[in-house]
């Protein structure tokens, strides 16, 4: 090793180090030493206490902000959302609550990014929220965001044709909502039933495997009593109020919905004072509204447009006759319609023939042209369209 010749060669904190060296330095580079480290330490503590990085950074990042979120564990079988959000237990309420435990979470989010971050889209966006005695209701937040823009689940935006699918039923049997969630690829779309059991646990699942969610809507069909939807179910002859707080009550079930699909409804659907009440209050509260294409006399479109709700309508039940072969010649439909018009949407329940028939067939539809969708992807959306 070659040996340490002078001060300057020798290690710091060796031998005599810095103070070493300094006592032999004339007393004006002295002094000039001691003026360069106050100037080092004054510049580094005006850097920590920037507001921002020593870069400018870009301007889309000058406007992003921060916020904390909480991140929400449920126990197997809570259906609702945690007492965090300030939704009180129903005694209608098919199943338990259990007190979630919550994580803090820092996420960024860019004012110009509509949608949720991958990370969190499990967990309602507390501006969307609105605290009822029903439980957490959807609502527009106070920048003009919808939960239809913030909960849609984001596509390629390719000119090619493209199938929106559907699945219903979700939370009705609890096998069979896991197996949905699983089997069927992310761009199918969930919905799912309010009378359903373990509704938020379902929900949080669903999102976090990627697919878009909406919620069922049992309305008045021909036929009813007989025929019926089941509790909370809207009527025509009902008083609007009455309707009102049964349509708040379905919608405070889960979050993190892009917009309701009718469940059954033949006649509720046809009736335009009825119909009427139900698109003010989701045009309100920045939903959307899926028509599931079962009856010829809805008037949902036009009532739906007319209020500002974004809308779409499925072209075929898929799965009316239960049996692979029958499900496949509508897929097979559906494949001819979005080669023609553009888009097709289809329409189905969470049934075991149904989801194993969708998951083989989304695996070949791509092979063939046909990009898949959320729901969101094919709606009329008239606060977005110019004209």
């Amino acid at each position: 090793m070659k040996p340490v010749q002078n001060d300057f060669d020798k290690p710091l904190g060796l031998q005599g180090g810095v103070s070493g060296l300094l006592s032999r330095l004339p007393k004006a580079r002295t002094v000039l030493l001691l003026l360069c480290g106050v100037a080092v330490l004054s510049f580094s503590a005006a850097i920590s206490l920037r507001n921002g990085p020593f870069h400018e950074p870009p301007a889309a990042a000058t406007e992003a902000t921060t916020e904390v979120v909480q991140e929400e564990t449920l126990a197997p079988g809570a259906s609702h959302p945690p007492q965090a959000l300030g939704a009180p237990t129903s005694s209608d309420s098919p199943s338990t609550e259990t007190s979630p435990s919550l994580e803090s979470v820092i996420v960024i989010h860019d004012p110009a990014t509509m949608s949720q971050s991958p990370r969190v889209v499990h967990l309602p966006d507390r501006a969307l929220i609105e605290e009822s005695e029903s439980g957490p209701l959807p609502v527009r937040a106070t920048d003009g965001r919808r939960p239809f823009d913030a909960y849609s689940r984001a596509w390629s935006g390719a000119s090619g044709p493209r199938i929106a699918i559907v699945i219903g039923g979700l939370g009705i049997s609890q096998t069979g909502t896991m197996e949905a969630i699983e089997k069927l690829p992310p761009e199918i779309t969930l919905a799912f039933a309010p009378l359903g059991n373990s509704l938020y646990r379902w929900m949080q699942t669903a999102r976090r495997q990627g697919h878009e969610v909406m919620l069922q809507v049992p309305m008045e069909p021909f036929g009813f009593p007989a025929t019926n939807p089941g509790r909370r179910t809207l009527l025509t002859k009902a008083e609007p109020a009455r309707n009102l707080e049964n349509l708040r009550w379905i919608l405070s079930r889960i979050t993190n919905y892009t917009g309701v699909m009718n469940y059954m409804g033949s006649r509720f659907t046809a009736d335009d004072a009825a119909l009427g009440l139900l698109m003010d209050e989701l045009s309100q509260r920045g939903l959307g509204y899926l028509d599931d294409g079962t009856s010829v006399a809805s008037l949902a479109e036009k009532i739906a447009l007319s209020k500002k709700v974004p809308f779409a309508a499925s072209d075929a039940v898929i799965d009316a006759q239960r049996e692979q072969g029958a499900i496949l010649a509508k897929l097979n439909e559906l494949e001819r319609i979005a080669r023609l018009r553009g888009y097709a949407v289809g329409s189905g329940s969470a049934l075991e023939v149904t989801v194993e028939t969708v998951a083989g067939w989304s695996e070949e539809v791509r092979s063939r042209g046909i990009e898949l969708v959320p729901v969101s992807a094919v709606v009329r959306d008239p606060e977005r369209e110019r004209g």
